[in-house]
């Protein structure tokens, strides 16, 4: 009777690491992936390849409705990608689903005061995640290649995705300030959930974001 029980504890034991081991791996696999894949699709601003649009991500507004540090760098990296010719268009995507919270706004006011003329600015009220933005982008926008502007954590999720969609997309690092190391663990951390996510959304969700009329940004 006591071997038997050890039996089945040892039995349910190498079942529960099992599992454990394939929770881990689910964990991991999907960023190592989209890292690997993301590994070639990288510039920094003053090597990036042309394209007609850069697309910025949102990425959260201060308390007075003004770009974090981490948005502003976003911002600051696409307004140097146009100065320097390497785009034509920025098109800021972010969250407006509140009349009190509108981040493609804000980026659009920072932009100018870099000096990006308004008429090289288009924007994308419903890009809530970057799922969204990067469906929006060929789906709304009419886009079928873009430059995307963000940091390095974030990259590898937002090639993945858009390209997984449609848009033949590479990346710019979006690298201009130190940030303090407790930050990016935290945003690597979420980096590691939210792509899981990602992989769901591609493969086994597809869900819709908001639509509605097509609004090519060229002719």
């Amino acid at each position: 009777m006591r071997h038997s029980v050890k039996r089945i504890i040892r039995l349910l034991w190498r079942f529960v690491l099992a599992l454990g081991t394939l929770g881990l791996l689910g964990m991991l696999l999907p960023r190592l992936i989209t890292t690997i894949y993301a590994m070639n699709r990288i510039y920094q601003k003053d090597d990036a390849p042309s394209e007609r649009l850069a697309i910025v991500f949102g990425a959260g507004l201060r308390r007075d409705g003004t770009p974090t540090p981490i948005l502003r760098d976003r911002v600051e990296t696409a307004a140097s990608l146009y100065f320097n010719g390497s785009v034509e268009k920025l098109l800021m995507s972010g969250d407006n689903s509140l009349l009190s919270y509108n981040e493609p706004e804000a980026m659009r006011q920072y932009a100018i005061s870099l000096g990006v003329p308004e008429n090289a600015i288009a924007m994308d009220y419903a890009g809530r995640r970057t799922y969204d933005t990067c469906y929006r982008a060929k789906a709304i926008f009419g886009m079928k290649s873009a430059l995307l502007v963000t940091q390095k954590f974030h990259l590898p999720r937002a090639l993945f995705l858009c390209n997984a969609l449609g848009l033949d997309a590479y990346g710019v690092e979006a690298n201009n300030r130190n940030y303090w190391r407790g930050s990016l663990l935290i945003w690597n951390f979420r980096e590691q959930l939210a792509t899981v996510g990602a992989f769901l959304d591609v493969y086994v969700n597809s869900p819709l974001p908001v639509l509605g009329d097509p609004e090519p940004l060229f002719d």
